[in-house]
C-alpha cells in the first residue's frame, strides 16, 4: 500500500508536502525543478480556497469554520480537501487520492478478504485509526463486486473519494451534503431503491448503524468503517452506542448478520519508501457469533489467533510475517505488537 501524499498551504507559511508521515517544505520536494514557492499571504489562501469550493459549500464553511470535501481536476487527479480556520489565517490540507483502484494484492492485503465479496448478505465492518487505508481497503472490495457480480452497488460517502465507473454492475454513488443530507436519511432510502450492496462511508451516530444492520439481516452486503483498532473493540462500540435496554437486541443482531472485521493499520516498510498494511482479521464463525451472544467478547482475540484454519489473522501474526517476509524493522513489529512479551518470545533470530 502507498504511502498517502498531502499539500498543505498554511497561512503565513511556505506549502509543505507531506510524504511518508514526515513534512517538507515545497522547495526540498521542487528543487529538482527550481522552484521557489513564496510565502503564502492571508488573500493567496483564501483566493485559492474559495475559486475550488461552490456557494452552497462557502456557506457551509463560513457557519462551521471548516469543511471537509473532494474535488477533482477532469478526467486528472482527484483530492480529499480539508478547509479550516486557524489563529494566522486559514488554511487547507489536500490529500492525493489514487486515480486507480488497486487489487488487495497490490495493497499487500490478504487474499481471505475477497471471500466478503461472494456473500449475498452481511456487514463487512472495515476500521483503523485515521489515515489507515479503510476507504482503500474497501474501494478494492467493491471494484472486486463491481467485477464479478451482476448487481445495483449503492455507495454512501463524505466525501466520495476513489470514482468507480460501471463493470458488469450499476453502482450508484452519493455524497453527503451534496446528493443526501445524512448518512441516516441516505440509507432509509437505499433500502427502497433496490440495492444488492450498500457501503455506508462511516458509521456515525445510532440512527445510521441500526439501519446498517437491519440492512444486512434483510438480503444486503453492507461494508462501513470506524476508528476502532481491534475486532472485539468494534463489536463493543457498535453496542455502547445503544441505551442499555437496547443493547441485548442489537447484540442479536449482530451476531446473526456479522460477516467478519478488519482492523488495519499501516507500518513504514523497512526501506523507508513506503507502508504496508498489518491487520487483524476476524471471520464471523459460529463459534465468534456464539461470544458475541453471550457477552463475552474478551474471548475474541483468543479465538482470533487459534482461528487460522478458518482464514482469521491476529495483528501480531500479521506483524510477524511482515517481519519475516523483511518487508517491516523488528522495532516496528514490536512497537505494533498487541501481546509484546509474546511476540518477542516467537521472533526468534528475526
Amino acid at each position: 500500500m502507498a504511502h498517502k501524499k498531502e499539500v498543505l498551504f498554511i497561512t503565513g507559511n511556505e506549502s509543505k508536502f507531506r510524504e511518508f508521515k514526515r513534512i517538507f517544505p515545497s522547495s526540498i520536494i521542487l528543487k529538482r525543478k527550481k522552484l521557489d514557492l513564496p510565502e503564502l499571504h492571508r488573500q493567496n489562501v483564501h483566493e485559492m480556497i474559495y475559486s475550488i469550493i461552490n456557494d452552497k459549500q462557502k456557506d457551509k464553511y463560513e457557519e462551521l469554520r471548516e469543511l471537509d470535501f473532494s474535488f477533482g481536476l477532469e478526467d486528472m487527479t482527484r483530492f480529499r480537501i480539508n478547509i479550516f480556520k486557524t489563529r494566522r489565517g486559514e488554511a487547507a490540507a489536500f490529500r492525493l487520492i489514487p486515480e486507480k483502484i488497486k487489487s488487495l494484492a497490490q495493497l499487500g492485503l490478504p487474499e481471505e478478504l475477497s471471500t466478503f465479496t461472494e456473500k449475498s448478505k452481511g456487514f463487512v465492518l472495515v476500521t483503523g485509526p485515521t489515515g489507515s487505508g479503510k476507504t482503500t481497503t474497501i474501494a478494492s472490495l467493491i471494484d472486486i463486486i463491481n467485477r464479478e457480480r451482476y448487481e445495483h452497488i449503492i455507495t454512501i460517502e463524505d466525501p466520495i473519494e476513489f470514482i468507480h465507473n460501471h463493470k458488469n454492475c450499476i453502482i450508484d454513488q452519493r455524497e453527503v451534503g451534496i446528493h443526501t443530507d445524512s448518512f441516516a436519511y441516505a440509507l432509509r432510502s437505499a433500502l427502497r431503491e433496490d440495492p444488492d450492496v450498500i457501503l455506508v462511508g462511516e458509521m456515525r451516530d445510532l440512527e445510521t448503524i441500526s439501519m446498517a444492520v437491519t440492512a444486512a439481516e434483510t438480503g444486503h452486503v453492507v461494508f462501513s468503517t470506524l476508528h476502532t483498532n481491534s475486532a472485539a473493540e468494534t463489536v463493543e462500540r457498535v453496542i455502547n452506542v445503544f441505551p442499555p435496554h437496547q443493547q441485548n437486541q442489537i447484540r442479536m443482531q449482530l451476531a446473526e448478520s456479522l460477516l467478519g472485521i478488519v482492523a488495519q493499520t499501516l507500518i513504514p516498510t523497512i526501506d523507508e519508501e513506503g507502508r504496508v498494511p498489518a491487520l487483524e482479521l476476524m471471520i464471523a464463525t459460529p463459534a465468534i457469533r456464539n461470544i458475541i451472544r453471550e457477552e463475552k467478547t474478551y474471548q475474541m482475540p483468543t479465538m482470533v489467533q487459534m482461528g487460522r484454519k478458518d482464514g482469521m489473522i491476529s495483528l501480531d501474526q500479521s506483524l510477524k510475517e511482515l517481519l519475516v517476509e523483511g518487508k517491516i524493522s523488528r522495532e516496528d513489529a514490536i512497537k505494533k505488537a498487541i501481546d509484546k512479551k509474546v511476540f518477542m518470545e516467537t521472533l526468534g533470530s528475526y
